[in-house]
């Protein structure tokens, strides 16, 4: 069972999933996570989540989005990340309860993963002729990391509102 509560995910998945789709998009597209995808879901954590949980939870976990952004600001500086995905993960750490850490950790490895070697695959098919000006395609080592982190978000709130406690 996981420490989200099942009403939660079912709150925010319905505003959640379309940003996500929406990241993996633009970031596929043009290499880039829009700061216009980024407020949207902090606008829906700050909206949402005074509705879908308890006040004191709600305002702990914006403790989680002020860590992440100071993280991924020095993982941003040190050349390890991009600022759009920095601020993604930020954006997304309120949804993400402390005691479902190690399974997210564990979900975005396998999304990841997955990504990686679709977005691999996909670049050398004909799939590719479907939107042949994608800059995701010609980017060469880079890759894009909003095709991992949407769904791994997305997957975290389904995942929430099948087994959340």
């Amino acid at each position: 069972m996981l420490a989200i509560p099942a009403s939660a995910a079912l709150w925010f998945a319905p505003f959640v999933l379309p940003i996500c789709l929406y990241v993996c998009f633009t970031d596929m597209k043009a290499l880039r996570i829009t700061n216009q995808a980024v407020l949207a879901l902090v606008a829906v954590y700050a909206v949402v989540g005074l509705i879908a949980l308890p006040l004191d939870t709600y305002l702990w976990h914006y403790l989680h989005l002020l860590v992440a952004l100071v993280a991924g600001m020095a993982l941003n500086a040190g050349g390890a990340m991009g600022a759009g995905d920095a601020k993604f993960i930020a954006a997304a750490a309120p949804f993400v309860h402390l005691g479902d850490l190690r399974f997210v950790l564990t979900l975005y490895a396998a999304c990841v993963l997955a990504a990686y070697i679709s977005h691999r695959l996909a670049r050398m098919s004909p799939l590719r002729r479907l939107a042949p000006a994608w800059e995701s395609w010609t980017s060469g080592k880079r890759f894009p990391m909003g095709l991992a982190l949407g769904p791994a978000l997305g997957a975290y709130l389904i995942v929430g509102m099948l087994y959340g406690k």
